[in-house]
């Protein structure tokens, strides 16, 4: 793979995995309107170590406080809303293949782009929360964690639809993508372990697959702060826009 090529997933991956417009629909629609294949199963693994990279940097105080739950009621709760939140997304894993299938298409990854973007402007109804992530109620910590799997589908965004479930609940915007990116650290590394273990023994990693790490863990960091300072200023609507946009014009040429 050239490393210019490499660089360009680097960017997509680090981009779309925080900013609520959908990776895996991206990774789908962006070599189907360029013309080009998409990056192999060793290159979808180190990008994600990437965007992993990305989200312990930027949320580091928050994970450093989670290893003193021994004498921290705050930190216990909020590991355990973050294990309520991963369980249905361990459960989809089991049908993630015929999920997966849907990569296939275009139009259907097009579609669940609309679908995203119709949840994001319907999470812009409740945009007057302030609830502390510290306060959110456990079930609604899983009730989340079904929303990221959801999200399993290609083309419906995980950082959008667990931070317009964060909403619903009654989260302040801050908090609703702090625990959708807390929740996204198991994700991540889960879906990079799983296909690091499907690569293993197929041989070594060529130095511009780690150049695009890099640049996904880089533009990760920044798509999360960019996230933040426009959820505060604007809620979801311009994202609910794009992904309107790009699902009709894939619809149309793709």
């Amino acid at each position: 793979m050239p490393v210019f090529q490499a660089v360009i997933w680097g960017l997509v991956q680090g981009l779309t995995e925080f900013l609520p417009i959908s990776s895996s629909g991206h990774l789908v629609l962006v070599p189907a309107f360029a013309g080009i294949d998409p990056p192999d199963l060793a290159t979808s693994a180190v990008l994600h170590l990437g965007t992993l990279a990305a989200v312990i940097a930027y949320y580091r105080r928050d994970l450093l406080k989670l290893t003193r739950f021994k004498r921290d009621p705050n930190a216990r709760r909020v590991l355990g809303l973050l294990a309520l939140g991963t369980i249905p997304a361990v459960i989809g894993v089991f049908v993630q293949d015929q999920i997966g299938s849907l990569q296939e298409s275009p139009t259907a990854v097009a579609l669940a782009l609309l679908v995203t973007g119709a949840v994001l402007l319907f999470a812009g109804l409740f945009m007057s929360g302030r609830l502390s992530l510290e306060r959110l109620p456990l079930r609604d910590g899983f009730l989340i964690g079904v929303a990221q799997a959801i999200a399993l589908i290609p083309g419906i965004s995980r950082s959008g639809m667990t931070i317009a479930a964060g909403l619903t609940r009654g989260l302040a915007r801050t908090e609703a993508a702090r625990f959708s990116f807390l929740l996204a650290v198991p994700a991540i590394a889960g879906a990079g372990t799983q296909q690091g273990l499907e690569l293993a023994g197929n041989g070594g990693i060529g130095a511009e697959v780690w150049v695009g790490m890099i640049v996904a863990a880089v533009s990760g960091y920044l798509a999360i702060a960019l996230l933040l300072r426009l959820l505060t200023r604007f809620g979801l609507r311009p994202f609910a826009i794009y992904c309107f946009a790009v699902g009709i014009v894939a619809l149309i040429a793709l």
